[in-house]
């Protein structure tokens, strides 16, 4: 289902209850029927306008986790030979040297290739390619 529509589908409710306090309020002439079916359109209006911002919320693709971070950089906060602790956004993640044969030296720049579970798999980052 794509994005669109599932924002959509969740409006539905809304607009129902919105529909049905306007008949309502008409219908006991609260309000003349030009301003419950205005109501109504606006409303409406209101969450098509709202959706450029709510859209992220109802994306299916979204990565959370240590999924999220791949492609983030960090600083290796002890030697990785192969396993250590990097410093990721402020936050201690449980780091694999890519190779494995590989040591990353505490201090250096690493890139997280990959993720598994609440481990990330890193490689140094090259001094000369910044």
């Amino acid at each position: 289902m794509s994005t669109w529509l599932k924002y959509l589908v969740f409006q539905i409710p809304g607009w129902c209850i919105t529909a049905a306090l306007l008949v309502i309020l008409w219908h006991w002439q609260f309000i003349p029927k030009w301003l419950a079916v205005l109501g109504f359109f606006a409303w409406v209006l209101k969450d098509l306008l709202l959706y450029p911002f709510l859209r992220p919320a109802y994306e299916t693709g979204v990565k959370t986790g240590s999924a999220a971070l791949i492609g983030a950089k960090g600083v290796a906060e002890e030697n990785l030979a192969p396993q250590g602790y990097i410093r990721v956004r402020g936050e201690l993640w449980r780091a694999v040297a890519t190779p494995a044969d590989q040591v990353v030296n505490a201090g250096t720049e690493v890139e997280i290739v990959s993720a598994d579970g609440m481990r990330v798999f890193v490689r140094p980052i090259a001094a000369d390619s910044e």
